[in-house]
């Protein structure tokens, strides 16, 4: 048989919480992919979730992962840092590749490792669950097909559920890692455009404490495209309310609305007022659009096609964050195109 009509035999990177999400929905949930192995350089960590998930290999060694001839393709959920080294290593192994945002955290990085896979004729498919959101994927078809008319303005907005221990997030996490989610989804609010300019605002609200570390932990950028239109990012690391992700599109022609933050349809009536429950995590809030965007990575290996999220998309929407650091260090707007 060939790989189109063999399961796709997925070998996981990282074994941390998103880590074990995915192995979880490439063991139960994913047509077309099985999940034949686990890594994870920290002791015991592969194994525990092998054992859990009933798989029968796991490594320490991550090369040794990419050196198994068994395995068709891996999905990338290690420290974001480490992201662009695993891509090409993966790639030049000659392994399809889902890697989570960022792909990488440098422009030379990402060019380095969407050549990789390009050269090793793989598929490369990024982490930008949002767009596999049936609500996000509403917005972007009636966007693409003229329904909306021309965008004019636009907005997204990540608020994550809690910090609660700030210590081990790396400087400019707010840019490279929650927000890049967001750039992502502008730019396909405005398909065609490019971003010309972009001005942060941010600080450490929630812990102003950490703030000297180099920890911002609210953000608003502004951007502004070649079409004129003008569009907002806004995210915070503490919405005690539960994991909130929407976006807005204004146009010529209407507007579209996407995203929501109630973890079912139910609203509860009582004495002590209106109440809804909300989604606590991004995988509860998100949680069938990844399933769905493991499961285009499946097909898309399978069928040759091209995935949406692409390592150019990833590259993109990079590129927007990279200039949100520099607008916060020089507190004013930076041109994109001229850095």
């Amino acid at each position: 048989m060939t790989l189109s009509t063999q399961p796709v035999r997925v070998g996981l990177i990282g074994a941390g919480r998103m880590g074990s999400f995915h192995a979880e929905n490439l063991a139960w949930r994913i047509p077309g992919a099985v999940l034949a192995a686990v890594a994870d350089p920290v002791a015991g960590a592969a194994e525990k979730l092998a054992q859990r998930l009933g798989v029968a290999k796991f490594y320490s060694d991550l090369h040794a992962l990419l050196q198994d001839a068994d395995i068709d393709a891996v999905v990338i959920a290690a420290p974001a840092r480490i992201h662009a080294e695993w891509v090409i290593a993966a790639a030049q192994a000659g392994k399809h590749v889902f890697c989570e945002k960022p792909m990488a955290v440098t422009l030379e990085e990402a060019d380095r490792a969407i050549a990789a896979a390009k050269q090793a004729g793989v598929v490369l498919q990024v982490g930008f669950n949002r767009r596999f959101d049936s609500g996000f994927a509403a917005a972007i078809t009636a966007i693409k097909t003229g329904e909306n008319g021309t965008t004019q303005l636009s907005r997204s907005l990540t608020r994550d559920p809690g910090l609660r221990d700030p210590a081990p997030i790396p400087q400019w996490t707010i840019f490279l890692e929650t927000l890049i989610h967001d750039f992502d989804t502008l730019l396909h609010f405005n398909p065609g455009a490019r971003p010309t300019e972009v001005y942060v605002l941010a600080d450490a609200l929630i812990r102003p404490d950490f703030k000297d570390k180099g920890l911002l932990d609210t953000a608003v950028v502004t951007l502004r495209f070649d079409n004129g239109a003008i569009a907002i990012a806004e995210a915070s690391f503490q919405a005690v309310y539960g994991y909130d992700v929407r976006g807005e599109v204004f146009g010529s022609k209407g507007m579209l609305q996407a995203g929501h933050i109630n973890a079912n349809h139910c609203v509860r009536y009582h004495q002590d007022g209106i109440a809804i429950e909300t989604s606590r995590l991004d995988s509860d809030l998100l949680h069938a659009a990844y399933v769905a965007e493991l499961t285009e990575f499946a097909r898309c290996i399978r069928s040759g096609e091209v995935p949406r999220a692409t390592g150019e998309d990833a590259r993109n929407a990079l590129e927007i964050a990279l200039a949100c650091i520099e607008s916060a260090l020089q507190q004013q707007p930076i041109k994109l195109g001229e850095r």
